[in-house]
C-alpha cells in the first residue's frame, strides 16, 4: 500500500501536547459515542497539519466528558470479569496504564491482542482503531509517555467496551475481498443501534477461504480488504456515510498494528478484520450501489497515477488530505488518511465520496 507520510516524527512536539489534553477526557460522550480526538489528532499531525490540531481540538474538546470515576481494581487476576463492563473503563485505564509503565509496550501489546481480538466489534470497532493509530505512532517515531499512554487509554477502551460478534455461518466462498463484500447479506432490520444491528448477523461470505501460508499472506490479504472496502466506499457509503467508513478504517487499523506484533497473531487478526469490516457492511450497507461518475474499476485504479483519472479527486493525495482537514469532520479525517494508506485514485475519489457526505465539523 502507499506510503504518503508528511511528519510522522512530530518534532514539533503538537501530537504530545494533544495527547496530554485529550486523557484528561473519557473515552466516550453521549452516553455511547466515542471519543474520536485522539485518532483525528494523529491523522492531522501525521500528514503535516499539526499547526490545525489543536484548533480542531479546541473545536471538539466541549463534546467530551470527563472519565467515569472507578468501581474496582482490574488486575492480572480479576480482568475476565471486567471485560466488555464500560462501567470499568476507569479502572482498566488505570490497569493499561501501570501495566505500560512496568513492561515493554511491544510485550504487553502481544499477550492483550489475541485477548482482546475475539471483540473488535467494540465500541463500533473504534476500539481497535484507536489502538491501530496508537500504535502507528508509536513505531514511527519517538516512545513518548503521552503515546505510550495513549496505548494504554486505548486498550483500556477495548477492554471495556468487548463486544464479541454472534456465532457466525460461513457462507459459499468469494474469490476476493470485493467480491466477498458484494456477497455480505445485509440484516433485515436496519434500524436501532449497532449493538442491536450487529445481533441480527448470522453468516459471511467464506473469505479468504483457506488459511493464509504464513504471515506475510495474512497481511496481503488484510491489504485487499482494505483496499476493497475503501474503493467501496464511493458507490455504497452514501447509505451511512459514518458508519460505512469503518468497513475500512476498522482492518487499516489491524493492518498498522501488526509490525508490532509476533508473525503468529497475523492469521487470526486476518478473519477478525474480515469479521468486523463485514460486520459493519451488513449493518449499514444499501441494498443498491450508488456509482459514481466515470467510476475506477481496481485494475484501472492500480494503473493509474494517483487522482488523475476522475473529477472529484486532486491532484496529489495530500491535497485530498488537505480537502478533509479543512472539512474537519473526525471521521472524513480518518477514512482520508486510509485512503492515503490504500493510495490509488479510486480510493482518492471515495475519499472525495467521504468529504461530500459527511457534515462538515465548521
Amino acid at each position: 500500500m502507499a506510503d504518503t507520510q508528511s511528519n510522522p516524527t512530530d518534532t514539533s512536539g503538537t501530537l504530545d501536547e494533544a495527547l496530554e489534553r485529550i486523557h484528561l477526557s473519557g473515552p466516550e460522550r453521549d452516553g455511547w459515542l466515542s471519543n474520536h480526538a485522539p485518532m483525528a489528532v494523529e491523522a492531522l499531525v501525521r500528514h503535516g497539519h499539526a499547526r490545525v490540531a489543536h484548533r480542531w481540538l479546541d473545536t471538539y474538546r466541549p463534546k467530551l466528558e470527563d472519565m467515569p470515576g472507578s468501581v474496582a481494581p482490574v488486575t492480572a487476576r480479576n480482568w475476565q470479569e471486567a471485560l466488555g463492563d464500560i462501567r470499568r473503563v476507569a479502572d482498566w485505564t488505570a490497569f493499561f496504564e501501570r501495566e505500560t509503565a512496568d513492561r515493554p509496550w511491544r510485550t504487553l501489546l502481544a499477550e492483550w491482542w489475541p485477548r482482546l481480538l475475539p471483540g473488535i466489534a467494540a465500541g463500533a470497532t473504534h476500539g481497535v482503531i484507536r489502538v491501530g493509530h496508537a500504535v502507528r505512532t508509536l513505531l514511527e517515531g519517538e516512545e513518548t509517555a503521552p503515546r505510550v499512554r495513549e496505548l494504554a487509554h486505548a486498550l483500556a477502551y477495548w477492554a471495556a467496551r468487548h463486544q464479541p460478534l454472534p456465532a457466525l455461518e460461513r457462507l459459499t466462498p468469494a474469490p476476493d475481498a470485493a467480491a466477498a463484500l458484494d456477497r455480505v447479506p445485509l440484516i433485515a432490520d436496519q434500524d436501532g443501534g449497532i449493538r442491536s444491528r450487529f445481533e441480527q448477523l448470522t453468516g459471511f461470505p467464506d473469505w479468504p477461504g483457506r488459511s493464509p501460508a504464513g504471515p506475510k499472506a495474512a497481511r496481503a490479504a488484510i491489504e485487499e480488504l482494505v483496499r476493497a472496502a475503501t474503493h467501496r466506499y464511493a458507490t455504497h457509503g452514501h447509505a451511512a456515510p459514518i458508519m460505512l467508513v469503518h468497513a475500512a478504517t476498522a482492518p487499516n487499523a489491524v493492518l498498522r498494528t501488526l509490525p508490532a506484533l509476533p508473525g503468529t497473531l497475523w492469521a487470526p487478526s486476518l478473519h477478525a478484520a474480515w469479521a468486523a469490516s463485514a460486520a459493519v457492511t451488513s449493518a449499514y450497507g444499501p441494498r443498491e450501489a450508488q456509482p459514481v461518475t466515470e467510476p475506477l474499476t481496481t485494475a484501472q485504479a492500480a494503473q493509474a497515477a494517483p487522482a488523475t483519472q476522475h473529477p472529484q479527486a486532486a491532484k496529489h493525495p495530500q491535497e485530498v488530505f488537505e480537502r478533509a482537514a479543512a472539512h474537519g469532520d473526525d471521521h472524513t479525517i480518518k477514512f482520508t488518511d486510509t485512503a492515503l494508506d490504500v493510495g490509488d485514485a479510486a480510493a482518492l475519489v471515495a475519499a472525495g465520496r467521504a468529504i461530500e457526505l459527511n457534515t462538515p465539523a465548521w
